[in-house]
Order: structure tokens, then sequence, then C-alpha cells
């Protein structure tokens, strides 16, 4: 918990919770602190080509044991959400009785909320070659700032942004501890088993821009309107296949309080049957925006399908711990990684069953079970 603490401070959100994003001042702050605590405990840091921190306890080689998470969070998050899966690594290494026979290391993913440039597990999807790195060069923060113009600045060098087969290769098992983001869990500690099909789509919605008070309503071609539809529209569809849609960001532009909007932009996240609902939802957009004389886009920003975590990992770790299976809705990069290479997932229990949030929470006993439940694992899986 001393760990934690120590972050407290870092990156608070104006409004509450958190707000640490990938090469931001905050996250810089989490870098050099995540640094100093693996030189504390005798662990080699190096960052590769696309951001990542690697934390080696001893040469790096194939084969390894990889554990850990992420630093970042989304706007307004908590305080559990990637550090607790950092911290819990860190402690399980002080807690390891010897260092592993086989080659070790404590890793800490770059963007894998994608709450600056919008596409999650961003490290990971980069290292695996799952995002395209001229795309990912390309891609904009809200204040207009290119990801290679960010990285650039972080001393991450753009050009080499991408697929990167030696890291990928040395990775023999993944497996990461995070807190439960909902309230399925009635233990301290879970094993996942694993993680829905999911995506992101951004619907752009262009009309007229116009003056609030003198533009009569006949007169209008307001974005806002078929955008407003979409949004119902997408809790009625996913309602109808068991699905998850959410739309968690909405930007009109100019934005002026008595101006009609010239565009409006909309991020829908959909969880299960995703591509069902969205090929729905975009029908639906279309018409809504031709009846309102406005055009509209849909773009795919991020998709992935089900993961299932590899199955004899899976069973070795909940014969160890005794603990129960855990599918989830939430994204990891262990699901991105669960294509490439043997991985896991540990959840520890979330009382309050909120996360993403500033209520987001894990009992200190809780906390001290998944690490102790790390280091076990660890401990099975060194030799």
């Amino acid at each position: 918990m001393s760990l934690l603490d120590d972050l407290a401070a870092v990156g608070r959100a104006p409004g509450g919770g958190y707000a640490r994003h990938v090469f931001d001042r905050a996250d810089t702050e989490l870098r050099e602190w995540f640094r100093e605590q693996a030189g504390r405990r005798g662990l080699d840091v190096e960052t590769d080509r696309n951001g990542n921190l690697w934390a080696w306890w001893g040469e790096p080689g194939p084969d390894a044991l990889v554990t850990g998470s992420h630093l970042d969070s989304v706007p307004g998050g908590g305080a559990f959400d990637g550090p607790l899966g950092v911290v819990s690594a860190l402690e399980a290494v002080s807690r390891l009785p010897a260092r592993p026979a086989r080659p070790f290391a404590v890793v800490v993913f770059a963007e894998e909320e994608g709450g600056r440039f919008g596409v999650p597990c961003l490290g990971s999807r980069l290292l695996t070659g799952a995002l395209d790195p001229d795309r990912a060069r390309a891609l904009r923060d809200p204040d207009g700032v290119t990801l290679a113009e960010a990285a650039a600045r972080a001393g991450v060098d753009p050009a080499r942004l991408g697929r990167d087969d030696e890291a990928l290769g040395r990775i023999g098992t993944f497996v990461e501890l995070h807190v439960e983001q909902g309230r399925a869990l009635d233990v301290p500690v879970g094993v996942g088993s694993t993680v829905l099909e999911h995506g992101r789509w951004r619907f752009s919605f262009t009309g007229q821009g116009n003056h609030a008070g003198t533009t009569i309503l006949a007169d209008r071609r307001d974005p806002m309107l078929p955008a407003a539809e979409v949004v119902l529209a997408a809790r009625r569809l996913a309602s109808t296949v068991d699905g998850r849609a959410t739309v968690g960001r909405l930007v009109p532009r100019p934005g002026g309080t008595n101006v009609i909007a010239s565009t409006v932009d909309l991020w829908l996240d959909a969880r299960g049957r995703s591509r069902e609902v969205v090929a729905e939802l975009t029908d639906a957009a279309r018409a809504a925006a031709a009846a309102e004389g406005c055009t509209v886009t849909v773009t795919e920003e991020s998709y992935g399908g089900t993961v299932t975590f590899d199955p004899a990992l899976c069973d070795r770790l909940t014969g160890l711990l005794g603990a129960p299976e855990l599918p989830t809705g939430a994204g990891h990069d262990a699901a991105i990684l669960a294509a490439h290479t043997a991985t896991a997932m540990l959840y520890v229990r979330n009382p309050t069953g909120i996360s993403h949030a500033p209520e987001e929470f894990a009992e200190d006993a809780d906390v001290e079970a998944g690490v102790v439940a790390l280091t076990r694992v660890l401990e099975d899986l060194s030799t």
C-alpha cells in the first residue's frame, strides 16, 4: 500500500480521479518512479521501441516469465486500474525467495487505456503488430499533437514504432494482475478466463453551423440531433443482443453555447456482438443524418475479438490458488498478447464494483492477497 501511496498525488484530475496519459507530465513522473523502484530491487530498466518499459532481473532472454500491467488512466480514472498490477509485481519481486531460473521481467505497457490518442492497449498493439505504425504515428490527441510528436519529445524515435519481434519473442509466459472492474468476484482473488469481443468506433456527423437565435428550425441542418439519436439507439440495440454499448465522449464543433454545431463527433465503445450492434447503428445514423440534412461517416478505431486465455495455464493457476475463473468485458494488454504467447490474468476483488471512476477500490487485505497469489504464481512458473 505504501507503493500505491507513492502515486497518490501524481496526475490528479481537476474534477476528481486521475488523468495519466502516455508521454504527458504525469506519465513521465510515473516512469521515473518505476525506474527508481525497479533499481532498488536490482532490476535493469530499458525502454523498447514503442515506449514500453521492461525491468529485467538478470539478462534478458527467450522464454521469459513476465508480469506487470500499466500506469496510465482513463480521464478521471481510479487509483487501482493499472498501478495495482505494477505495484504488486514489484512487491512480488521483493518476496520471491530467489531469482527465477528462467529470464524474468516486470513490464509497464504504454497507453493501455487509450486516454490520450484514442487507441486502447497502444503499446502492446504496436509491439505485436496489431496496430499499423503509420496509422499510430498520425494519431492526434485532443490538442492536435500527433503520437509521433509526443513520442519524439519523450525520447522515443517515432520512426521505429511498430512490431518488435525481438521483444515479443522473449515473452514465454505473461501474467497480469488487475483490480476487478465489476462486482462478479466474491473472494479476494480470481483467475481470468475470457475477455469479451470489443471495439471503438467514431461517428462523425456534418451539418451546417449557424446562429442559435436567428435560424428557424425548418432551416437547420443540426448534426447534434442525429448524434443524440445514435446515443439513445446504442443503448436500445445493445440490450437486444445482451451486449454493452457506451458513448462516453461527444465533441461538437465549434462548441459555442449559442451556436448550432457544424460537426459532431462521438465515440462508441461496444462489447459483446459489437460489430452486429455497430452495423445496425450505422444504418440508424445514416437515416437520422439524412432526415436532418446532414451526413455521417463511421470509422473503426480499434477492434478485438473474444479472447480465451491459455487454458492449461489458467487450469494451473486455479489449481494452485484454489481461485474461481472469471470472464470480463474489460480489455487488457494480456488479451493482446494472448495471440502470441501463453497469458493469464489474476483479478483482485473490488467491493464497490466501480471502475474508471474515483470510487474504484480494493481493500488492503485483498491487495495483500493479490500479492501473495502473484508471488506464488511466479514462484511456481519460475522454473
